[in-house]
């Protein structure tokens, strides 16, 4: 079998392959004997006809689609290695010559990965980025320490305040008639944060236990129910309890309670380098993010559309998992936010290509710097999955198949680029 690329334009790729007359033959042999039980001709039992009869009763091409399909995988295998194309989608085929006794010419039209030019890719300047803890940041996260470690204590002798826990029922009416979703027995609430639309927590404020009221508020224009957009109501309250949150004071006790350390000012060091660890390793990674878009700005490529598509395809998905967690999916979306699938395909364009543009970027690059997944490499990723995913590491990789395994390696590559690239930067001061 021989092939030959005639041409590629626009990452498309023209190939012409010649399938010897024998090889071709093979196929006719094979489609006969896979499609001789459906012939029924005069004279013969069904599946007893010669092929030679078959032939000549219904046509010589009778049997050329199976044919075809039989030869073509291999030929076509055998030129894409030969020619080093990468095929993006499957081919379309033409048939320019076909008969007996000849040999099988195909013609194949495939979107292949498209050329990289990459531009300067090592010592790419990029601003150092700095972000140092402030005295608010640490108060904050004793804040969130006091919150989490406070007592809960029923309040007898005052109306509801804000930053109370009010256990609640309610019941909402639109024009009088109860609306779904808009009932509960038993909804426990802390005033003021902000859980409820606009407006209700607030009239909670200066009522008492066992005291019933209503709540008059308008639903946002742009809540998720199209019935209650825009809508005003009434909910009927009562409360059931009143709780208040008795927060520790801040204190070497509280340091002790909380923490191994003795005193509230080692606490709040070792608070500090924590959260410095955490700003270093955000403005790591800002460096980096800006050190490959330079990078991929450098260079030039043109991006087929159907990777573009695909990318596209992956956002949705990805839209609709996490829709899920919030109660929603993708329908449910649509109708809400009232665009089409369409809508969101343009949305999602430009971000999809420049995910593409910087994959094959960062692809070339680690191809070119022989950036390789060691098997060690490898191993810690099948062990931190196997951790997250709570199972054997074992029985993970006896699940996992090649293509799965050549993934992974392929996300290690991905990241060790772009590492490699991030090493080879220049980091300036801003004054500089």
């Amino acid at each position: 079998m021989s092939s030959n690329l005639k041409k590629i334009e626009n990452s498309v790729a023209t190939i012409e392959l010649n399938i010897p007359k024998e090889k071709f033959e093979e196929g006719l042999n094979f489609s006969y004997k896979k499609n001789v039980g459906r012939f029924n001709i005069p004279g013969f039992r069904r599946g007893k006809a010669p092929r030679i009869i078959i032939e000549r009763y219904y046509g010589e091409g009778v049997l050329y689609e199976d044919a075809i399909e039989h030869v073509f995988p291999d030929a076509y295998q055998e030129a894409i290695d030969t020619l080093k194309l990468e095929p993006i989608d499957n081919p379309t085929i033409d048939i320019l010559q076909i008969g007996k006794g000849q040999d099988l010419i195909i013609e194949a039209v495939v979107p292949v990965l498209p050329d990289v030019e990459l531009g300067q890719y090592k010592g790419i300047e990029v601003k150092k980025v700095e972000y140092n803890v402030k005295d608010e940041d640490i108060n904050n996260r004793l804040e969130q320490m006091r919150q989490s470690n406070a007592r809960v204590v029923p309040v007898e002798d005052r109306a509801a305040q804000m930053g109370d826990i009010v256990d609640i029922s309610f019941e909402g009416f639109l024009d009088g008639v109860p609306f779904e979703g808009g009932k509960s027995d038993n909804y426990s609430l802390e005033l003021g944060s902000k859980t409820f639309i606009p407006g209700f927590e607030e009239q909670i404020v200066g009522h008492n236990v066992n005291e019933e009221f209503d709540v008059n508020v308008k639903f946002p224009d742009d809540y998720r129910a199209e019935e209650l957009k825009g809508k005003d109501v009434v909910f009927k309250v009562k409360i059931f309890s009143i709780k208040h949150k008795e927060l520790p004071e801040l204190n070497d006790d509280f340091a002790k309670d909380v923490s191994e350390f003795d005193t509230l000012d080692e606490l709040k060091e070792d608070i500090k380098r924590e959260l410095q660890e955490q700003y270093d390793l955000s403005a790591k990674e800002e460096m980096k993010e800006n050190v490959v878009k330079a990078v991929v700005e450098n260079s030039k490529v043109d991006i087929p559309e159907i990777m573009v598509d695909r990318q596209i395809d992956i956002s949705l998905r990805d839209l609709d998992y996490n829709l899920r967690y919030q109660g929603l999916d993708l329908d449910k979306y649509l109708e809400i936010t009232g665009k089409t699938e369409e809508d969101l395909r343009k949305e999602m364009h430009d971000d999809a290509a420049l995910r593409v543009k910087t994959q094959l970027v960062i692809d070339k690059i680690g191809k070119i710097e022989n950036i390789t997944a060691t098997d060690e490499e490898v191993d810690k990723r099948l062990s931190e999955m196997a951790t997250n995913y709570n199972v054997k590491l074992e029985d993970l990789k006896k699940e996992l198949t090649e293509s799965q395994i050549n993934n992974i390696k392929d996300d290690i590559v991905y990241f060790k680029t772009i590492d490699f690239i991030f090493e080879n930067s220049k980091i300036i001061d801003k004054e500089e």
